[in-house]
């Protein structure tokens, strides 16, 4: 059983991913700032979330479900969960509704699989797939959750947990990321970066956190 502390939230994954200052500051500094992208997710989060639960044919549609897990420490919401009637069975079937388009990191992606990771503990089922809805796009990207997946998956939880641990926010990567994020006021990047690079400095304090009883 897992402190509430120790709980890692699931969309915690996908900021840490994309960047890990981005993560702290919104984790450990509960600082958050509203711009046109994210303003847009938000409301495309939240009319995910409408209307509750509903039936088309052979697929249950459950929205804004709650979702744990004890095994890897989870908690957090989904967007849609479909059940699919399949040889007697209603198999999960996660939906992640995103504003922009398909990215080629796999923050998304491994957002998505922590969600399939939760369900099918919930479920006691195995779960192959899922899909991110584009908002800019109008369009679905299946997702397969393989064994590459769901090891990256697994891995930035554990380092999620460890900077929530270690109570430190990352340094800032001052790159091309930084000029559209929302954060960007908060996190200074051209006048917070160290010498150290990001990659090194994460890497030397998971390490230790890891190590810690």
């Amino acid at each position: 059983m897992w402190d509430e502390a120790d709980l890692v939230p699931l969309s915690a994954l996908q900021h840490w991913i994309y960047c890990p200052r981005q993560c702290g500051l919104i984790y450990l500094e509960r600082v958050w700032a509203e711009n046109r992208f994210t303003a847009e997710g938000r409301l495309l989060h939240e009319k995910a979330h409408e209307a509750g639960y509903e039936t088309r044919g052979q697929v249950r549609i459950a929205r804004g479900l709650s979702l744990r897990s004890e095994a890897h420490g989870l908690v957090g919401v989904a967007d849609v969960v479909e059940f699919h009637r399949a040889d007697g069975h209603w198999l999960a079937f996660p939906v992640e509704y995103k504003r922009g388009r398909s990215k080629d990191h796999a923050a998304d992606r491994a957002q998505l699989c922590a969600q399939a990771l939760c369900l099918e503990e919930m479920l006691g089922q195995h779960i192959a797939a899922g899909a991110l809805f584009y908002g800019q796009s109008r369009r679905r990207q299946d997702v397969d959750f393989d064994a590459a997946l769901r090891g990256q998956t697994i891995a930035t939880i554990a380092q999620v947990r460890a900077m929530l641990r270690l109570g430190r926010t990352p340094p800032p990567p001052n790159d091309k990321r930084c000029p559209q994020c929302s954060l960007r006021q908060a996190c200074l990047p051209a006048i917070c970066g160290t010498g150290l690079g990001s990659a090194a400095w994460l890497a030397r304090k998971i390490s230790r956190a890891l190590e810690e009883p």
